[in-house]
């Protein structure tokens, strides 16, 4: 509080607490930084500016900074840590075994030494680009992320990363982290599971002018991630393409009578070109497969009509055949019978029992006795 004796002389008091820190500016020019503390300060005509700064916000931010670091050097050696970097360098700052913040490439900070205790670890990005897991998890639980990039990777995958639009990496299933440090850090995850890719619907027009709609199924899996990343621009969209263009050319060279009769053989030239152009850029592609040829509406009618007259003509052929056998074994059979009247007889007994199970009542006029004696009697002759 001033006093009147303050007014006389010209001078206000100033209390500082312990938990901030003021500049003492009179008439515009910085004279010192005030502890905590009343002090006494000469204010001649209203001149005198108190600048206060809260500890707590611990960064020290003023636009006289510059004059206090060229005007009283000692001073700010006192009261401030001063932590720079350098290109290509980070620094991770820490309060107390605690971190505090992390600070990027060419930067500068300036604390307030009495909020510390400070201590800052300087890293040469280019020497140590990927940080260490202990490090991505502290960083990760203090939130302090801004300064590099988290790079994930599934199981059966592979991330190819890149610093400025070149790859330096190849990074296998895991969790990474790499500092950014002034560049650009992006990453490409490749999948090296194999993989079913589906073709439908592609128009071909065959030898013989028709059109026809094919589908096709491909299994490929990446097995140089390197050079399926960097030899075309999707390796996806290139055995997309190179599936249309072969079965295309396959097939526009044949009649649909052939494409129909020989689709094992045609997946097999096709399979050939295609699987030779996708090694070079690193894909292994295993089945391939001709799943469906689709007709025209009026396509389909006529072939329907032609398969159904080839069927009835097998049908007939086999049901003239089953009619020949079987008169040829009713000849055989009348054969055998003339030749052996015993033969006969059994089978007028056949047909009789064969008659009698389907009859309530049925009457021998000759007798059963009449039958046994006919069978004697032939039994004889055929022996005599």
């Amino acid at each position: 509080m001033t006093t009147f004796l303050d007014k006389i002389r010209g001078r206000t008091r100033v209390v500082i607490s312990e938990t901030e820190r003021a500049l003492h500016i009179c008439k515009g020019e910085l004279r010192g930084i005030l502890g905590p503390g009343e002090h006494s300060l000469k204010n001649g005509r209203g001149t005198l500016v108190v600048e206060r700064h809260a500890l707590a916000g611990s960064e020290f931010r003023s636009t006289f900074e510059k004059a206090l670091f060229d005007k009283l050097p000692e001073v700010a050696d006192e009261h401030l840590t001063v932590i720079r970097t350098h290109q290509g360098e980070v620094a991770i700052v820490e309060r107390d075994n605690r971190i505090h913040t992390v600070l990027g490439s060419d930067q500068r900070l300036v604390l307030w030494t009495e909020a510390g205790p400070w201590t800052f670890t300087t890293v040469d990005t280019e020497a140590e680009p990927e940080l260490p897991q202990k490090l991505m998890r502290r960083l990760g639980e203090a939130r302090q992320t801004q300064q590099f990039v988290i790079v994930p990777v599934t199981e059966g995958s592979v991330a190819l990363l890149f610093a400025d639009g070149v790859l330096t990496k190849v990074l296998e299933a895991g969790v990474h982290a790499f500092w950014k440090a002034g560049r650009t850090i992006t990453q490409k995850v490749i999948d090296l599971k194999r993989q079913a890719l589906d073709v439908t619907g592609q128009e071909v027009l065959t030898l013989d002018r028709v059109t026809i709609r094919i589908n096709l199924s491909a299994d490929y899996r990446v097995v140089d991630p390197v050079k399926a990343a960097t030899e075309v621009k999707d390796f996806t969209d290139t055995l997309y393409r190179a599936l249309q263009l072969v079965f295309r050319k396959q097939l526009g060279a044949l009649k649909l009578d052939q494409i129909l009769e020989k689709k094992g053989e045609v997946n097999a030239d096709a399979a050939e070109k295609i699987r030779a152009d996708m090694a070079l850029i690193g894909v292994e592609v295993s089945d391939i497969v001709l799943k469906d040829v689709i007709l025209p509406g009026e396509m389909r009618e006529i072939l329907n009509k032609v398969v159904t007259a080839e069927k009835e003509a097998e049908a007939n052929v086999i049901r003239r055949r089953e009619e020949t056998n079987a008169t040829r074994s009713l000849l055989n059979t009348a054969k055998v019978m003339a030749e052996n009247p015993v033969m006969l007889r059994l089978k007028e007994l056949e047909a009789l029992e064969a008659i009698a199970g389907k009859v309530d009542k049925l009457t021998v006029h000759n007798g059963t006795g009449g039958l046994m004696n006919d069978l004697v009697r032939l039994r004889d002759e055929s022996t005599g």
